[in-house]
Formats: C-alpha cells, sequence, structure tokens
C-alpha cells in the first residue's frame, strides 16, 4: 500500500510462469482480467489519500517501514493505519470524489470487458468513485469492508488464511481458471501477479518483478492495455 509512483519498468514481454490457481466462481471466459483497483484503475492510491488527509503520519510512516521490512502483514499494516482515522465516512467519500481520478479508458474497458477487481481497500469508498464514473454494474468488486467509527475506523477484512505460496492473506485465490491478465502497481499485487499470465505492472510491483526477473509489460493506461 505505499503510494504509487507510477515509474514503469521496461516492457520485457509477459509471464508465462505455471503456477496453480483455484477458480473463483463466475469466471470461465478463456481470457479475464484481473485488476487491483488503488493506484492501478486509480492515478493514486486512494486509501493513501484519506491517510494524507484523515490519518497520523507518524503511524503511517512506522507502518509503511514494517511492512517493507517483512514485520507486519499487509493487512496488519491497514487495520492499524486506519485505525488512526476518525472522520465521518461520508465527508471521507465526498474528500475521494472531489480528488480522485481513474487512469483513462478504464470506463471503456470496464464496459467492453467486465473486468473483475480484487482490492485491499473497502467497498465503502471504491463503489462511490465507481458509481461516479458509471461502471459500478459494469465491474465484480471484491474488497474488504470498513465501520468508520467515531474512534477510529475498524476494518473486516475478507481474507484472514494466509495464502500456502506468500504466506499472508492475499490476492492469489481469486485468480479465475483459465488465462488470466492482471494488472497492479504494489505490495497487494505481487503474489497475484506472480500466479498470472500476462501482468501489466507499475510503482513497486514492477520493481519487484524487476528483481526477481519475472517479464511484464508496462502499465500507463487502458486505452494502452
Amino acid at each position: 500500500m505505499r503510494p504509487s509512483r507510477n515509474e514503469p519498468g521496461p516492457a520485457t514481454g509477459f509471464s508465462t510462469i505455471p503456477h496453480k490457481r483455484e477458480g473463483a466462481a463466475g469466471y470461465r471466459c478463456r481470457v479475464q482480467l484481473v485488476l487491483d483497483f488503488d493506484g492501478t484503475v486509480t492515478e493514486r492510491d486512494t486509501l493513501d489519500l484519506v491517510l494524507e488527509r484523515f490519518g497520523d503520519a507518524g503511524v503511517y510512516e512506522l507502518a509503511e517501514a514494517e511492512l517493507e521490512a517483512g514485520r507486519m502483514t499487509l493487512n496488519e499494516v491497514i487495520a492499524s493505519e486506519f485505525a488512526c482515522v476518525t472522520a465521518p465516512l461520508d465527508e471521507v467519500v465526498a474528500y475521494l470524489l472531489e480528488h480522485a481520478r481513474f487512469r483513462p479508458g478504464f470506463a471503456e474497458l470496464a464496459r467492453a470487458r467486465r473486468p473483475l477487481i480484487v482490492s485491499s481497500g473497502f467497498h465503502e469508498l471504491i463503489e462511490p468513485l465507481l458509481d461516479r464514473e458509471g461502471v459500478l454494474d459494469a465491474v465484480e468488486l471484491r474488497a474488504n469492508r470498513v465501520e468508520a467509527r467515531p474512534d477510529g475506523w475498524v476494518v473486516s477484512f475478507r481474507v484472514a488464511r494466509g495464502c500456502d505460496e506468500c504466506g499472508e492473506p492475499c490476492k492469489r485465490a481469486d485468480l479465475p481458471d483459465g488465462e488470466v491478465v492482471y494488472a497492479g502497481d504494489g505490495h497487494s499485487d505481487y503474489c497475484a501477479a506472480l500466479a498470472a499470465d500476462r501482468v501489466y505492472a507499475t510503482g513497486s510491483l514492477a520493481r519487484y518483478l524487476d528483481e526477481r526477473g519475472v517479464a511484464y509489460e508496462p502499465l500507463t493506461d487502458f486505452h494502452a492495455l
């Protein structure tokens, strides 16, 4: 969940590393498009936008450092960071509706391909943004839930069990059967990207794949994808 710098890596083809995936009900197309939301569908990570405006900078920096060092899982980081947010949900949603921007071409792609969006963010923040773009009914969304309590937001995580591959609760099990094209930008996408057939990457996901010699194509916008 570190801020996406949107620095595309070199265009080196696409990943063909074989991995076992668990199927997702309802997705049986030969090629399925699976997208991360924050920093992928959006130009900036909306969780970071919220935390910059409504969170605690000290807690944020400490938690992100712990994630980078492998001493906290992403779920633990998100829970600790959002426990510091006390603003009402409608105020936060209004802020995102004003400031969050989608990558060019997403609405057209969503209507044409009906992608599966798998996010570490929250339905309560993502759905108003999809509705703003007129594509709420054009995608399947899988995300966490949050209760916006005045003494600190409480996150209900959709996935709690650790993945057999990476050890963290992650998105890999959401990848459907068949050929998968995956687009992502950050820590939450690492494990799922390794299991996809073709990857579009930016930000820390691109750097992660570079370090491991895994091929991908740079994510710029959805017209290009």
